[in-house]
């Protein structure tokens, strides 16, 4: 749920001008999705639900929270607020529940990230502490059930639009918590393994990482009910992306023919006509009840309103891990970089995920449960633990990074 990108110069021109048909659709998509270069930079997105220290239970009120957050309120809260990031330059946001974000810049190394998160994570704890909140430590609320907090035609648009579909999207909205990874694509002739290797390690790292059992007050029997409720969210624009021979390509495809989740306008409601998909709209559908041709900042746009379990954006947006407790942020994210890091580890982490690629409905269900999954995630975790030096984090950090990943597996097993 990432707000637009702004663009400028040449670029604000491009954003301005109509799309003539589909395929100057696709090209763009491919293009400003699959950024390719050596792999330099890495980044993540932080996600915590927030609650009243005093009664866990207690809805949260706008007020109270933008008065905890006071310059770092972002502006879908608060339209006047400063929107300050927080001390180590990460921007703060809001999902619609409440739920607190911290989307740090991307660093040229794990050991920058960590640090910069570090800082702005414990600041932002401490803000909200001083107010009487405490962040939650599970990937899906446990104490309250999904209302939304943020009253944005977007956001007004999407629960509308979900609700005749189940509890999955209003879920996934307002309370769930997640953890992202945000890696290079990487040269051109690395994209494909390096993609392929993202997608296969979701099931057995949903498994291993899952913390979202309980949710309002209640056991789901699920092992991350977090991952269930995106799933139960509107399939074309959640579903994770299949193997393909060129992913750019099959990527674009897919955005141009899913559906417009919502329209911009001025001064009505954000709804689209139902079914019609962006390519839909190129090719003149819709009529009145759509403003005008589609611009390329009207297919920006559409990119934001893709939930898929991998996300390209110039860059590799991993999605399905949940959120963790406290500093355990760095578990999910030094493994997930250690074993991207080489070529020929990429090339193992497709090879060992095999048994269970696709196995997403099983791992939302059944996590470390199922053999199956249990047997990767060990397999996973000791060639990821393995690689962990090469992230440049300290002896003793990795040490304990490893002690952790492998304190879940044996957890998990007793």
């Amino acid at each position: 749920m990432t707000a637009v990108r702004s663009p400028g110069g040449e670029a604000t021109a491009l954003s301005a001008k109509v799309i003539s048909d589909r395929a100057a659709g696709e090209a763009y998509v491919a293009k400003v999705c699959f950024k390719h270069g050596p792999p330099r930079l890495l980044g993540t997105e932080l996600e915590y639900t927030v609650h009243y220290a005093e009664d866990l239970r207690r809805p949260l009120d706008p007020d109270d929270l933008a008065s905890a957050l006071g310059p770092h309120t972002p502006r879908t809260l608060r339209p006047d607020s400063p929107e300050e990031p927080l001390p180590a330059g990460s921007p703060l946001s809001l999902e619609p529940g409440g739920q607190v974000e911290i989307s740090a810049p991307p660093r040229a190394s794990l050991p920058e990230l960590h640090e910069a998160v570090s800082a702005d994570l414990a600041h932002l704890t401490d803000l909200l502490a001083r107010a009487g909140f405490t962040l939650g430590e599970t990937g899906i609320d446990p104490h309250r059930p999904p209302t939304r907090l943020l009253e944005t035609e977007r956001y007004a648009a999407m629960e509308r639009r979900f609700a005749p579909q189940g509890a999955g999207g209003i879920t996934m909205m307002c309370s769930t918590a997640g953890l992202q990874v945000c890696l290079d694509c990487g040269e051109q002739d690395m994209l494909r393994a390096r993609w392929e290797a993202l997608h296969a390690l979701g099931p057995p790292l949903i498994a291993l990482f899952a913390t979202s059992r309980r949710h309002a007050e209640r056991d789901t029997g699920l092992s991350s009910a977090r991952w269930r409720a995106v799933l139960d969210t509107e399939p074309s624009r959640t579903r994770p992306e299949p193997p393909s021979d060129d992913p750019a390509a099959a990527w674009a495809g897919r955005v141009m023919d899913t559906p417009l989740l919502v329209v911009r306008r001025s001064g009505a409601r954000w709804d689209p006509p139902d079914g019609l998909t962006f390519a839909g709209w190129v090719e003149g559908h819709g009529g009145a009840e759509v403003p005008g041709p589609p611009t390329f900042a009207d297919l920006d746009y559409h990119l934001t309103t893709m939930f898929t379990a991998v996300r390209p954006r110039g860059y590799l947006e991993v999605r399905y891990l949940d959120a963790q407790p406290g500093q355990r942020w760095l578990d999910p994210v030094a493994l997930v970089t250690a074993l991207l890091d080489r070529p020929s580890t990429v090339d193992k982490v497709r090879e060992v995920c095999e048994p269970v690629r696709n196995q997403w409905d099983r791992a939302a269900r059944d996590g470390l449960e199922d053999t199956a999954l249990a047997t990767v995630a060990r397999t996973v975790a000791d060639l990821g633990c393995a690689e962990l030096g090469r992230t440049g984090l300290p002896a003793h950090t990795v040490d304990e990074v490893g002690e952790n990943v492998r304190r879940r597996l044996w957890a998990r097993r007793n």
